[in-house]
């Protein structure tokens, strides 16, 4: 077959594809180039993306290497930890007990369990699921769960702390009132809590290679865990390479963390909750995500993405295609979005590779406003700045902020928004966009240290050495114990 007949059938064949098949084709082969980038980036060995549309599954794909030590490619089939997502299955749980008539969530947990301490007695069921509960923490200052295994020794160690604040006061993550619902779920359920979950929400959304366990188990399939970090003397300090991570969940730990799962059975498990097989009223799956109002009327979450906390589901609390997004582990994550039909799942095998700050951007090539770089996640302030400077130019950025300024004296540009903007646009490429930005930070933030490193940071990247280095000296003057611009400054003068 000659060139000229090639190129036809192929013509032909283009034109004989449908539109939206060609467009799903172009997202999906997107994606994964996008994927691919972000792996190699964060250095996430393997990862796992489902995403679903319509309640069914519109993209399942498995990237990267399952296991580091024998050089496994991960498959659809490899199985990964979800770590605290595990929380929601406990919200969904402790929500179907609800439904049956077993308990209220504004029930208190001395309703259910004997011998707590009497500041305890008062908490609700929403209270310990939404992380506002003031209960002193069950794990230690190093993350390990108290009593050596033992529920008994520590369930006994934690009852003879003090409450860390009063009830309600603010949002502080904490395991120990997740044991205490593992119990409650025993009790009401007739079954160890595990059974519970397995038999209400692995079997009946169908989820085959979900199971409970830990780096103890011996899992057929493990994707395994590694991290990029490792301790030394006393710090935890940055590897070049990810090095293998051990984590162990006590049995009664595991309404906190423990579930091991794949992408797929997570969409097949979001999916059967939106269609009613594990919640029957809708009513109680809107209670499950709303998050809790403190006392002082606002709410509390991890950050400024997860900005609230539901019944053991994370929120992404904001006007534009607001969600819940259980987190797990820093390392794996989904986002539910709540005015659209869009939910994404992302397993990966490396704790820090924090899933949960790129999900968004994966979404964004199906909602095309929710990119990135089209100014989505700024702050209002950030986006009236955006499209000023997208119809002026960056170049008048000082000015621009001075005008907007003087057209509403409550206009205020935040540091850190700006910082972080500054280091979105640098990795779009924008050099000199990014530059204007991080010049107004420290024109606007005269004393902040960070700012100047950050514009020293960016100048040098751009090839501008001497100019870096008087900002990393202006730098080190607001701040004498900056490392990295002492670090920056030594290396640039010796040039």
């Amino acid at each position: 077959m000659n060139f000229t007949n090639t190129i036809k059938i192929f013509l032909v064949a283009a034109l004989l594809t449908p539109i939206s098949l060609q467009a799903q084709i172009l997202t999906s082969d997107s994606i994964d180039v996008f994927v691919k980038q972000k792996m190699q980036q964060k250095h996430i060995p393997a990862l796992q993306l489902a995403i679903i549309r319509n309640n069914k599954i519109i993209k399942l794909n498995t990237y990267g290497t399952a296991n580091l030590e024998y050089n496994i490619a991960a498959t659809d089939q490899s199985i990964f930890s979800i770590n605290s997502i595990t929380k929601a299955f406990t919200g969904v749980a402790i929500m179907q007990l609800a439904e049956e008539g077993k308990l209220k969530i504004t029930d208190p947990i001395s309703m259910y369990l004997d011998s707590l301490p009497v500041a305890w007695q008062k908490i609700t069921l929403q209270q310990v699921l939404t992380h506002t509960s003031g209960l002193p923490d069950i794990l230690d200052e190093d993350e390990m769960v108290l009593g050596h295994g033992s529920e008994k020794l520590a369930l006994q160690k934690v009852k003879a702390l003090p409450m860390e604040f009063n009830t309600g006061d603010k949002f502080s993550y904490n395991q120990t009132g997740y044991v205490l619902l593992g119990q409650i779920i025993n009790k009401l359920s007739g079954m160890h809590f595990t059974k519970f979950i397995e038999e209400r929400q692995f079997k009946v959304a169908g989820m085959p290679l979900t199971r409970f366990g830990d780096s103890y188990d011996v899992v057929p399939n493990t994707a395994g865990a590694y991290r990029m970090t490792k301790m030394v003397d006393g710090q935890f300090t940055m590897n070049n390479n990810p090095g293998t991570a051990y984590i162990q969940f006590p049995l009664f730990f595991r309404t906190a963390a423990g579930i091991l799962s794949t992408a797929g059975d997570m969409a097949n498990w979001i999916i059967a909750l939106k269609e009613g097989k594990l919640l029957k009223d809708k009513a109680s799956i809107e209670t499950m995500w709303k998050p809790a109002i403190l006392n002082n009327g606002k709410i509390g979450g991890f950050n400024g993405l997860t900005n609230g906390y539901a019944l053991g589901w994370p929120t992404v609390t904001r006007d534009e295609h607001p969600a819940v997004g259980p987190v797990g582990g820093g390392r794996s994550a989904l986002f539910v979005y709540l005015k659209d039909d869009l939910s994404i799942v992302v397993l990966t095998n490396l704790m820090g590779g924090n899933p949960d700050r790129f999900i968004d951007e994966i979404a964004g090539y199906y909602i095309n406003d929710m990119h990135e770089a089209n100014g989505f996640g700024l702050a209002p302030n950030l986006k009236k700045l955006r499209a000023q400077l997208l119809k002026k130019g960056f170049d008048n950025a000082v000015s621009i902020a001075s005008n907007l300024k003087k057209q509403n004296a409550s206009f205020q540009l935040e540091e850190n928004s700006l910082n972080t903007w500054g280091y979105q646009l640098l990795n779009q490429k924008k050099t000199s966009e990014a530059l204007n930005i991080f010049k107004l930070n420290t024109i606007l933030y005269p004393g902040s240290a960070n700012a100047y490193d950050s514009y020293a940071e960016v100048l040098e990247i751009a090839g501008n050495k001497a100019d870096a280095l008087t900002n990393y000296k202006k730098s080190i003057r607001l701040n004498p114990n900056n490392k990295n611009a002492a670090e920056q400054i030594k290396k640039l003068a010796s040039k």
